[in-house]
């Protein structure tokens, strides 16, 4: 069964059934967890600089017609040619167009999440336009088939020991030696030439700046910089989200994207890109194109969802996830992976065929906590919830089982008897503190251990304590 069509359900089963996968998640995501404690330590300024962050893209929000005809009357001035896409479908078909205009017979590739939203790597293939992705994650994924697993780390479910396996079977010139450095000198022998001779660039957008109509785009790898200065043609396409009102705004979101993606004060490379090349410039492209694609944004503003669009897709909230760090991304289904994948794929895809999502999630509010533009990412899920409840989405097992809970639970002697009942028959099956084997805990017990109960309920031991006992 492809991947695809397999429910959620089944994809987490497939995954938990990986123990490798779960190796290549927590090596990144532990990783990652750590790396932004110890950023924040050091940036005792993080609480004030969110709440300024979260302003910006409140404000932006509010006012995205103007600040979208700011950024198109700018970016025209400085070279720059502008298209405005409604859908995944058409800004795939903008940037293909383009690419075919040019004569295009490869094109490289920075790596983008909007890209694969837009199905751009499929929309290319199809076309027949070599694609190379320069990314050394996406380089990865696109050696291995897959799509990307992680928003910041696309190859995270890969271990280190399968992407050596995988480059001596498919590079040209792979590395002799069995360490880190070998197998990015590897990869750079396999990619320069291709930087070098692409007809077409294709780059995405970090922040997109409305006083004067560049686009900014951070890396560690310096691959952007290389992709998109050689070739005669750059094409950038970014969510309308990603505006900004001035440079200065940009680099502060910039102090909170870096420390929670990757826990560092800074990346290796801020670039901002200011239309195609002029009169003077030793490089640049000759041609400079902006897709400012829609796909859905406009509808979550009148849906109610509007701080989502505050996100800056730095990935904390995945990495601090405790369903994502045990399945991956891939179980999600969609573009986005993790608690924000969880609130924008039913967007993307419809409820009715992702209305697991909202419900892979303990409520525990960590990506709330970690998240640098404080989006209540919890109570989005709950919306979602609610909305799959409403419209009558939910199972009928679900429903008859959560009418029993209700009829149950609003009559509390009926209540308090069942849960004194439940917890003495769940001691008899449990060993060692711990439950196995138990009838109607399979799904649980199946993958993890469920812990016994106390002896006595909550409100046996809370009469107990009033009493003085």
């Amino acid at each position: 069964m492809q991947e695809a069509t397999m429910s959620f359900k089944a994809r987490a089963k497939e995954a938990l059934a990986d123990p490798t996968l779960k190796i290549a998640i927590d090596r990144t995501t532990g990783t990652a967890e750590r790396k932004r404690a110890v950023a924040m330590t050091q940036f005792p300024q993080f609480e004030a600089a969110r709440e300024r962050g979260k302003r910006i893209k409140d404000h932006v929000i509010a006012n995205l017609d103007h600040y979208l005809l700011e950024f198109e009357r700018n970016a025209i001035a400085s070279g720059a040619k502008v298209h405005w896409a409604r859908t995944a479908e058409e800004a795939s078909q903008i940037v293909v167009r383009l690419c075919k205009e040019a004569g295009a017979k490869r094109v490289t590739r920075v790596k983008s999440m909007l890209g694969e939203e837009i199905g751009l790597p499929h929309a290319l293939d199809e076309a027949g336009i070599e694609r190379v992705e320069t990314d050394l994650a996406e380089h990865i994924v696109q050696l291995g088939g897959d799509r990307p697993s992680h928003i910041v780390w696309p190859s995270m479910h890969r271990t280190r020991e399968q992407v050596s396996e995988m480059f001596k079977r498919l590079h040209r010139a792979p590395h002799q030696e069995e360490t880190i450095e070998a197998m990015v000198d590897s990869a750079r022998r396999e990619l320069r030439d291709k930087f070098l001779t692409a007809d077409v660039a294709i780059s995405g957008a970090n922040f997109l700046v409305a006083d004067t109509g560049a686009t900014c785009t951070v890396t560690n790898e310096g691959n952007a910089e290389l992709t998109t200065t050689p070739p005669r043609v750059h094409i950038v396409t970014a969510g309308i989200e990603k505006l900004v009102p001035s440079t200065e705004h940009a680099l502060l979101l910039l102090r909170l994207l870096v420390r929670s993606a990757t826990g560092a004060d800074v990346t290796q490379y801020t670039t901002f890109h200011c239309g195609p090349k002029q009169t003077g410039d030793r490089d640049g492209p000759e041609e400079f194109h902006i897709v400012l694609v829609d796909n859905g944004r406009t509808r979550m503003l009148r849906e109610g969802m509007k701080e989502m669009l505050r996100c800056i897709r730095c990935g904390a909230c995945m990495n601090h996830c405790v369903v994502f760090r045990q399945l991956g991304g891939h179980v999600y289904g969609g573009t986005y992976p993790g608690p924000m994948g969880a609130v924008l794929t039913p967007v993307f895809d419809g409820l009715e065929s992702s209305r697991d999502l909202p419900h892979a999630c303990t409520m525990n509010g960590k990506c709330q906590e970690v998240c640098p533009v404080a989006i209540p990412l919890p109570t989005l899920l709950r919306g979602w919830r609610d909305r799959s409840w409403r419209e009558g989405l939910e199972p009928a097992t679900v429903r008859f089982g959560l009418g029993i809970h209700t009829f149950v639970a609003s009559r509390p002697r009926l209540y308090r008897l069942g849960t004194a009942i439940a917890i003495r028959v769940m001691r008899l099956f449990s060993r060692g503190g711990l439950v196995k084997g138990m009838p109607g805990l399979g799904a649980w017990t199946a993958y993890r251990e469920f812990p016994a109960p106390a002896k006595r309920t909550f409100m046996e031991m809370y009469k107990d304590q009033e009493k003085g006992q």
